[in-house]
């Protein structure tokens, strides 16, 4: 009698993902209809538990053994609908219904994230180096969908402006789309990593970064979108000292790090002696 019982409760369990990204689908087109019907607070939010649904049944499904072809097909789908069509009629439904080009522009927007989707579903069994694994090619979909309400969450916080206007929107809009289907390399977040020493302030500020966005929740989505914005920089230079440099790969985060300063000092020192070798012969 107990093991049917457990069979059962291990199959129940092992729905749960696919549940998951059902829930999140829902909470997604949800955050359509709040757009529509202005309310645009209830919009972001909806979208935003639909993103952190998004973010854990992947893992669950990993914890559980329980990952399969179907639900990786349904989590692209939710992932289009969450990160592309959602965001593209909550821009449009509270920022661009009045523009000549407002739909063509988030029609743009969606295709892109559909795009982006495909070229990263294509590219799970092309063979890589490991540094590659740690770097999304472009801006992932749910940064894309974040990046795309930024307009709004401008609004809400400091009222009509410059932000708001047609053209910047539209310019906000073609720039995040561009980003999203580029090939610049963007760093994976969760393959940073954390000092033993930098645990407990990091929880630290996890708790005061869930505070701010209960209270302060369009100042977060801004803050967020400027970091990810000045983190691009970045990992263009990190994957371009890695991919010209093999012989760090196996190397642990603060080794590579400790070779590039290195190597930075290096070329100042290098460059000076080139100047003097090519002025000697003419002294």
């Amino acid at each position: 009698m107990i093991r049917p019982r457990i069979k059962k409760s291990v199959v129940s369990l092992r729905i749960l993902p696919s549940a998951m990204t059902v829930a999140a689908i829902c909470l997604g087109l949800s955050a359509v209809k709040m757009a529509l019907d202005n309310r645009p607070t209830e919009a972001m939010a909806f979208l935003a538990i639909a993103a952190i649904l998004d973010a854990l049944d992947g893992r669950i499904a990993r914890a559980l053994g329980a990952t399969s072809r179907m639900g990786e097909e349904i989590d692209s789908l939710a992932d289009a609908v969450n990160f592309g069509v959602a965001p593209a009629f909550i821009v449009y439904g509270t920022l661009l219904s009045q523009s000549q080009v407002g739909w063509i522009v988030v029609l743009v927007y969606a295709v892109c994230i559909v795009l982006r989707l495909a070229r990263f579903n294509a590219m799970l069994d092309v063979d890589k180096p490991d540094y590659e694994k740690k770097y999304f090619v472009g801006m992932p979909a749910p940064a894309g969908a974040i990046g795309a309400i930024g307009p709004l969450a401008a609004k809400m916080q400091f009222g009509e402006g410059w932000w708001t206007s047609e053209i910047a929107v539209v310019i906000w809009m073609v720039g995040v789309s561009l980003l999203v289907v580029s090939t610049i390399p963007m760093r994976k977040i969760h393959t940073f990593s954390v000092p033993p020493n930098m645990v407990a302030p990091l929880l630290a500020l996890v708790a005061i970064g869930v505070a701010a966005a209960i209270l302060y929740g369009y100042i977060v989505i801004l803050v967020i979108i400027a970091a990810y914005v000045v983190h691009i920089p970045f990992a263009i230079r990190t994957r371009r000292f890695l991919a010209a440099h093999p012989e760090v790969w196996d190397d642990k985060p603060r080794q590579q790090r400790a070779a590039r300063r290195a190597i930075r000092r290096a070329q100042p020192h290098r460059r000076s002696m080139m100047r003097l070798g090519l002025r000697r012969p003419g002294s």
